[in-house]
């Protein structure tokens, strides 16, 4: 699992155990690679540089990947069934009938002597749908103690329990780690950043009014809105100062978050992602509502996305349905995901 973070590539192995009608899990052992400056590069402008380097790049990250992976499982001296992979996002724009995630699963496959599972997001951009949030279905059987489950990641994101929806709400991690790499640091630890800034009211009106918060339906963002939506925005403020950014666009998150989470009737929000670890913005988020927000564990902060890949990858090859038309706007609910290398001998295990 690859995050528009960019802070690394999170390798987890997890067990599931369906029983008596419900799937429990363990994450038994995880680790996040950082990525090197040249990869940092690669990824980022990727999307900008000259048609050929995009499958040339695909074909070397995914036995990058394999090559990672490989040695997680040796390091850890692992028994693995199978991989689950999503890759990087590169481009996603399923207004336009695309979404794109870099990472060759033919690659992983060899790298790994292992069969594998990727390209979740394609089936569901055909049928017109968002191709995200592609979590709520791990959320749905996973966690069922919550009644929402939030991810500050690159992007914050939510899913809720009883009505099935879920959607990208705002930026986050990303736009913090953008403002921190301009003091040549990897983020603003804790929010410490953001707690000695002051907000620029003219800067969070201006964030406040971008279009896609007015967007009821099932929406989702990626690296190009960013780009184009909230990076000029943030452009226009360019004398102010660092801190005085990271604050104003914490409080806009936060904002945008509880104005979704007051949205609905609900008692506890479980909240993942790297964002989880930034005290100002957890604390702004829990000032605006009345809902229990809850941390859990460090595993399942750090590991709760390439979990639910996993669990996708599991619904994959037992021929259930892993995406929801609920969620993503597609025309029907649908099972996402290619298959790379033989995998006659788990058929028969997963569907027990």
């Amino acid at each position: 699992m690859s995050g528009t973070s960019m802070d690394g590539v999170d390798i987890a192995y997890c067990e599931f155990l369906f029983e008596n009608q419900k799937w429990n899990f363990r994450i038994k052992e995880a680790k996040t690679i950082p990525y090197d400056q040249n990869w940092i590069v690669r990824l980022s402008q990727l999307h900008k540089q000259p048609i050929y380097l995009f499958p040339k790049t695909d074909a070397f990250y995914g036995r990058y990947l394999g090559k990672i992976t490989n040695q997680f499982i040796k390091d850890h001296k692992l028994q693995i069934d199978f991989i689950a992979s999503h890759g990087h996002t590169i481009f996603h724009q399923p207004e336009n009938g695309f979404t794109a995630q870099i990472g060759c699963g033919a690659g992983i496959s060899v790298e790994c002597g292992l069969p594998v599972v990727n390209n979740f997001r394609a089936m569901d951009v055909v049928l017109g749908g968002q191709g995200a949030p592609l979590v709520p279905i791990g959320d749905q059987f996973l966690f069922t103690d919550y009644d929402a489950c939030l991810n500050l990641g690159g992007f914050s994101n939510i899913s809720f329990k009883n009505s099935q929806k879920a959607f990208d709400i705002s930026p986050c991690n990303m736009a913090f780690n953008l403002l921190a790499n301009e003091l040549h640091l990897p983020f603003d630890e804790d929010g410490n950043m953001a707690a000695n800034g002051c907000i620029n009211d003219s800067l969070l009106n201006a964030f406040n009014n971008i279009d896609f918060y007015k967007i009821n339906n099932a929406k989702s963002l990626g690296i190009e809105w960013f780009n184009q939506s909230f990076l000029p925005i943030l452009n226009q403020f360019e004398n102010e100062s660092i801190a005085n950014k990271m604050a104003t666009i914490s409080l806009h998150i936060a904002q945008q978050i509880a104005k979704v989470i007051n949205s609905e009737n609900i008692d506890n929000v479980l909240v993942t992602g790297g964002g989880a670890y930034n005290k100002i913005l957890v604390k702004n988020i829990q000032t605006l509502t009345k809902t229990k927000i809850e941390i859990p564990d460090a595993l399942t902060i750090n590991y709760k996305e390439a979990l639910i890949f996993a669990f996708l990858g599991v619904l994959r090859i037992r021929n259930e349905i892993n995406i929801l038309k609920s969620v993503t706007g597609a025309v029907s609910n649908s099972i996402g995901g290619a298959l790379h290398g033989n995998f006659s001998r788990l058929i028969g295990k997963l569907q027990d």
